[in-house]
């Protein structure tokens, strides 16, 4: 796994989106890339829902990444004050679930191809966490941890590309991509390329 002071930057309180954008979105994917590992463990110890919850996590944070490093384009593209005021005190501090979708079409406009598609894979498996397979479809839309597995890792290998060909380099413009987060990335794509 990574180092234990990634674990322990992790329970550090997060810097406030609105004062430090950079240092928020630098915590983020430091969060999506740690859930995302733990994500893989499970998967190889067979635990596939507790798997699918950790890549929703992992993609969640990964929102709230974007949104923090893309906060100024998004802002500008918001209709009204108050569309705007609440992406600052809630979309994008605490990314609520009951609000991914619309949260990912605004990283989507602003340059983020097929985002929402994503999104709504990261939230079937949020469901299937919960509720597990279901042949029937009624309570998941997974019928059996086989078809919830290929689609951890295809979310998994989704964020790894996103994180590298555009978080860390704007992390890195900003002096923000620490040994933790390359350590990370690198553990992740490793354990993908044998997933």
């Amino acid at each position: 796994m990574t180092t234990l002071n990634s674990v322990r930057l992790l329970e550090q309180p997060l810097p406030r989106p609105r004062r430090d954008p950079t240092g928020y979105a630098s915590a983020r994917v430091l969060e999506a890339l740690l859930e995302a590992l733990l994500a893989l463990r499970f998967l190889e110890e067979g635990y596939t829902r507790n798997a699918a919850g950790k890549a929703f996590q992992a993609w969640r944070a990964l929102t709230g990444a974007l949104l923090a490093l893309e906060r100024d384009r998004i802002l500008e593209s918001l209709r009204t004050e108050e569309e705007r005021r609440w992406l600052e005190e809630k979309g994008i501090p605490r990314v609520p679930s009951s609000r991914l979708k619309p949260l990912a079409r605004l990283v989507e406009e602003a340059g983020y191809k097929d985002y929402t598609h994503y999104t709504s894979t990261a939230l079937d498996l949020h469901d299937y966490q919960y509720h597990g397979p279901d042949p029937s479809g009624d309570m998941s839309k997974y019928p059996d941890p086989e078809e919830a597995a290929r689609d951890v890792t295809s979310i998994l290998a989704k964020l790894t590309r996103i994180v590298e060909e555009h978080a860390k380099p704007k992390l890195e413009q900003a002096g923000k991509w620490t040994r933790e987060h390359r350590e990370a990335l690198e553990i992740l794509k490793q354990k993908l390329r044998r997933a």
